[in-house]
């Protein structure tokens, strides 16, 4: 399997026009014919990208079950183009919906992590919102969401409320600030727009419909997204069918063998419930 994943070679998709066009760097698997499953679709967190391992466990999992699978570089991101300063939800959420609407598989499963979940969430409020207003930009239909240490709202959530006053002298006097990153030599950059669009792309401020199953693995030793963070997000999930796993050893990256084995178990258990048909454990 290891040979049929690095020979994937990725495509580019241009997002955005004028000074706001990027390249959009995707790696697509085809479904073998006659599967009929949905297409799982990978969804990183802030600074991560599509080579990273559990998406590459992902897609090795489409691989042996013979389903799609669409992982794609956020711009500033990995093999995409474009500026990782000039990165926004708005902006990296109308990349991922390009990219859906651009491999145009019919129905879809969010595997989202971190940052990736929250994408996930406004990609779930955007499909439906768009197709109600007709064919022409009715989406692919939502089998189901698989989301791994999702923050949701994380700007204003969890940056914002614990902004020290040299951090809120540094948005105001240079636009950005910086922080130590455990998992990067290089330190994480939290831009003005970042947060000011944040607030724009909130879901936690009322009811999410996703219409679909929803399973959320959560470590509760995250040392970036408290566990609460997760319970708060299933309170606004009232509509849905939704399992929460906590993991009472993880921590926020949930990469371990571990970890690796619950994310493709939920995997397999939302196509199962999708497509009414055995998963091999």
């Amino acid at each position: 399997m290891s040979d049929q994943l690095s020979n994937a070679q990725p495509q580019f998709l241009t997002v955005g026009e004028g000074e706001a066009a990027r390249e959009i760097a995707m790696l697509v698997r085809p479904a073998q014919a006659g599967s009929g499953a949905p297409a799982l679709v990978w969804l990183s967190g802030y600074r991560s990208d599509m080579s990273g391992t559990k998406a590459v466990e992902l897609d090795g999992l489409a691989a042996e079950l013979g389903l799609a699978c669409i992982r794609l570089d956020y711009s500033g991101h990995g093999l995409s183009g474009g500026s990782f300063g000039d990165g926004t939800i708005s902006r990296w959420l109308e990349e991922a919906l390009a990219v859906i609407r651009h491999v145009a598989p019919d129905r879809i499963v969010l595997v989202g992590s971190s940052m990736g979940g929250w994408i996930a969430l406004r990609l779930a409020q955007e499909l439906a919102r768009q197709g109600g207003e007709g064919p022409k930009l009715a989406g692919p239909k939502l089998a189901g969401m698989v989301l791994i240490a999702p923050a949701p709202d994380f700007t204003s959530e969890l940056i914002e409320p614990n902004l020290k006053a040299k951090e809120r002298k540094s948005l105001a006097e240079r636009g950005y600030f910086e922080e130590r990153s455990q998992y990067s030599p290089e330190p994480n950059i939290y831009t003005r727009a970042l947060i000011e669009d944040g607030r724009k792309n909130r879901v936690l401020d009322g009811i999410i419909e996703t219409g679909c199953p929803v399973h959320i693995l959560q470590g509760m030793k995250d040392a970036d997204v408290p566990h609460a963070h997760a319970m708060k997000l299933v309170e606004h999930l009232p509509a849905d069918d939704v399992v929460l796993t906590f993991i009472r050893d993880g921590d926020h990256r949930l990469s371990r063998p571990g970890d690796i084995a619950l994310l493709l178990s939920a995997v397999k258990g939302i196509i199962r419930s999708s497509t009414n048909r055995q998963m091999p454990d």
